[in-house]
């Protein structure tokens, strides 16, 4: 990147090949916001400590009001648009409505993200393991009960669907 003005990447976005020429600071919440149009990701602290730019890069979490657009080379990213398949909502997304894990929504998205990539790794989670996985998340409007409970009851279908 020594002193380039643009850099192209080429990546896969939400299961779409992208090709795009972005400027080296430009932060992957902008590029998934101003570039393509995938407003989901949401940015509030811009220094990764509050969850709700959470986006997963290669199937690990990652902070998108800080990494750098040009480090998606290569990448497969998803966001949380990128969660349900088609009209279909995933598991988590489902459990998210029916227990009522939402009040504003700001948060919802980085603890979709979140949610969803703890469940890839650990299917069967207690809840003192969701707790601590999200404790980089923060919620002002719900509480985090709703949330866990969310996430125990995506778990459960998902067991029940294997």
């Amino acid at each position: 990147m020594n002193g380039a003005t643009s850099i192209e990447i080429q990546s896969v976005v939400n299961g779409m090949p992208r090709a795009s020429v972005v400027a080296p600071r430009l932060t992957v919440a902008e590029y998934l916001r101003d570039d393509l149009g995938l407003t989901g990701t949401k940015t509030s602290c811009e220094m990764e400590v509050c969850g709700v730019c959470s986006v997963l890069v290669d199937g690990r979490p990652v902070s998108a009001c800080t990494a750098l657009a040009a480090d998606l080379d290569g990448a497969q990213v998803t966001t949380v648009e990128g969660l349900a398949d088609g009209d279909s909502l995933s598991e988590l997304q489902q459990a998210f409505i029916e227990k009522f894990a939402t009040q504003c929504g700001f948060c919802t998205p980085g603890f979709l993200i979140m949610g969803t990539a703890l469940l890839e790794a650990n299917p069967d989670p207690t809840h003192e393991e969701i707790a601590e996985y999200l404790d980089g998340n923060i919620c002002r409007c719900t509480g985090y009960r709703p949330i866990i409970e969310a996430v125990l009851l995506a778990a459960d279908r998902l067991r029940e669907a294997r």
